[in-house]
């Protein structure tokens, strides 16, 4: 098998390649393993809790002692 310098393999315990280890500074401005480790943050997300965005936005213009308009946005 061909190996690509700075990605390697760990296999588990049944001889398995479970883990990928990428050096980033080799391939960390590689558009396809951004978009990679983009639906790996999407997948772990997926069943928490989501919340509107006009009521995050007005939680924290309260939190800073500030009035959020819903109509402007501001």
């Amino acid at each position: 098998m061909e190996t690509t310098t700075g990605i390697k393999y760990t296999k588990d315990s049944t001889g398995n390649k479970r883990y990928v280890h990428v050096d980033l500074d080799i391939h960390g401005e590689n558009q396809l393993l951004e978009d990679f480790l983009d639906l790996v943050e999407i997948e772990a997300g997926k069943g928490e809790p989501t919340y509107p965005f006009e009521e995050v936005m007005k939680a924290e213009f309260e939190r800073r002692g500030l009035k959020y308009d819903v109509q402007s946005g501001i």
